[in-house]
């Protein structure tokens, strides 16, 4: 097992802005001709080839954040590694324990090769939602998301990750869940809401009634939030309108796309938008969401939104 190095002190809570990547499954399957089943990154990690372009991928972006004077959150290919789409893609449960181990040992050997003084690098052990990311088609109760994504969040906080995050979550009750199975296994976690165009949680509750159910925890609330898979036109005026509760937000991995979830899964193009123009974008919401110090993108967005990202939002923090 390794240490898990910031754990007790995540530098994105403490001063430090820090890049992150993008749409990996996006760019695995429209600019790299992968066939993804269930749009799972972690079977990739079954071969040497994709393991390979995976070690490609994450160097990319860290050498641009590095370059442009960041640190980086290096998020686990792992989205979909959970129970129910693991089986479909007939993984047992101990190969999806050893998928956690080698996934988070990949990271740290990353970090070994890019970190630099004052550009901490953060491993983070990711999650997705149990079902469809874009849609709510059955709920859990928080009680019963706990137990469920509770041997994930065991076995990446063994394997010595700094922190959880959960991606692509659309209602309440299963981030609740799995922020109290972070809270037993002593890791820190981040939730990171999906919204429809209206800025609202794809359940149909507000941004801001989702975190302040959750802020009511106590002791197990979330480190802090994020927001993805959406594009900033959807929510800058639900932010715009916001009081404190806006202030827990400080992760953003927009897509580069203006369509809805709808549109986006009948797509068979991909629209990766203007990385300048999403670039800029990051930046007035920077004047809006002072607390913002993870910068990534989703859907769409590759090295090349992640690097005009960098570059718009360090030119505001020098400003």
């Amino acid at each position: 097992m390794t240490e898990a190095k910031y754990r007790l002190k995540l530098p994105q809570l403490n001063g430090h802005i820090l890049l992150t990547d993008s749409g990996m499954e996006t760019t695995l399957v429209f600019h790299d001709g992968y066939d993804l089943p269930y749009f799972a990154a972690f079977d990739l990690l079954r071969s040497r080839k994709g393991t390979d372009w995976l070690k490609a991928y994450y160097s990319r972006h860290a050498a641009l954040a590095v370059e442009q004077g960041y640190g980086f959150v290096l998020e686990t290919p792992t989205w979909r590694a959970n129970p129910d789409w693991a089986e479909l893609m007939g993984y047992s449960p101990d190969a999806l324990r050893a998928v956690y181990h080698d996934a988070a040992e990949m990271l740290f050997d990353l970090r070994a090769k890019h970190e630099r003084p004052g550009m901490p690098f953060v491993v983070s052990g990711n999650l997705g939602p149990r079902g469809d990311g874009y849609c709510v088609s059955s709920k859990m109760s928080a009680a019963e998301a706990e137990a469920y994504h509770g041997a994930q969040i065991a076995a990446l906080a063994a394997a010595g990750v700094d922190m959880i995050s959960a991606l692509t979550i659309n209602y309440a009750e299963e981030a609740e869940g799995i922020v109290r199975a972070a809270h037993t296994h002593g890791v820190p976690a981040a939730i990171s809401f999906t919204l429809e165009t209206d800025g609202r949680l794809p359940s149909g509750q507000s941004l801001e009634d989702a975190i302040l159910q959750l802020d009511g925890s106590g002791d197990t609330r979330p480190a802090y939030f994020m927001l993805n898979c959406v594009h900033p036109e959807h929510f800058q005026d639900v932010i715009a309108r916001g009081g404190n509760w806006t202030r827990r937000i400080r992760g953003l991995r927009a897509n580069a796309s203006r369509m809805s979830h709808a549109e986006l899964d009948n797509c068979e193009t991909l629209d990766d938008g203007d990385p300048v123009e999403l670039g800029n974008q990051y930046r007035a919401l920077l004047e809006l969401m002072p607390n913002l110090s993870v910068l990534g993108g989703c859907c769409g967005t590759d090295h090349r939104h992640v690097c005009a990202i960098g570059y718009s939002c360090r030119h505001q923090a020098a400003a």
